[in-house]
């Protein structure tokens, strides 16, 4: 049994040990490494399905070896592991792409649970995608599927993984008020382990990229509810 690819990358050998067991007890093939050159070199020689990756890492940050990667893959999942009071850590693996978070210690199960949701969000997404994809449009801003790109009134905008997935959302479901659960379910997974306050802060992001100085805002909140894009009052 194969669920899956994934490349560990962690300093503390017996963490990535106890990782390696029960990732290959529960029918993952695992590669590792312990430092970021290392680790890119694996990941550039081979095809993975989900990372593990350590933010405090020797040779190259989990953080610019997180940069490297998506700035030629935005489909691999990246799950960042942090340690409890590293918040900025948090903030810019989030900015950068990364999928998810779990903070050191963590409990094997929560990170299998989380583990398992991104991968099938990741399959998820591939599979709603047609080869050729479409353009989702509100008023003058404009969204392709296959492509990823996003413009708005001439302008190219560039979007996060997680910023991209949300903006889908919304355009899909736009004039629809529509609850953080719904969101969070949406673009995060059913079983998402995390607080629905991660909703708010991605929509900021958004809309400090989409909502441009001169231009009506198109992301509005309906306040005791959620959100809602709609291209007119």
């Amino acid at each position: 049994m194969n669920n899956g690819k994934i490349l560990i990358v962690e300093d503390e050998a017996k963490i990535s040990r106890l990782l390696e067991i029960e990732l290959e007890s529960e029918g993952y093939e695992v590669a590792k490494a312990d430092n970021g050159l290392d680790a890119l070199s694996v990941y550039r020689s081979g095809s993975f399905d989900l990372i593990l990756l350590d933010v405090m890492l020797p040779g190259m940050s989990g953080i610019e070896l997180l940069r490297r990667i998506r700035s030629q893959d935005t489909h691999t999942a990246v799950l960042l592991l942090t340690a409890k009071s590293s918040v900025e850590d948090k903030v810019s693996g989030l900015d950068l792409g990364a999928n998810d978070y779990i903070t050191k210690p963590f409990q094997i199960e929560e990170l299998l649970a989380r583990i398992r949701a991104a991968l099938r969000l990741q399959g998820t997404r591939q599979n709603d995608i047609e080869p050729g994809g479409e353009w989702l449009s509100a008023g003058d801003l404009k969204l392709h599927e296959g492509t990823r790109e996003v413009v708005r009134a001439g302008a190219k905008i560039e979007l996060t993984p997680r910023e991209f997935d949300l903006l889908v959302y919304l355009l899909k479901n736009q004039r629809q008020v529509l609850n953080r659960e719904q969101i969070l379910a949406a673009v995060w997974g059913y079983d998402y382990y995390g607080d629905t306050n991660v909703v708010d802060v991605y929509i900021r992001y958004v809309r400090k990229k989409i909502d441009l100085d001169g231009l009506p805002d198109l992301i509005h909140t309906v306040r005791g509810v959620g959100y809602v894009l709609k291209d007119s009052p």
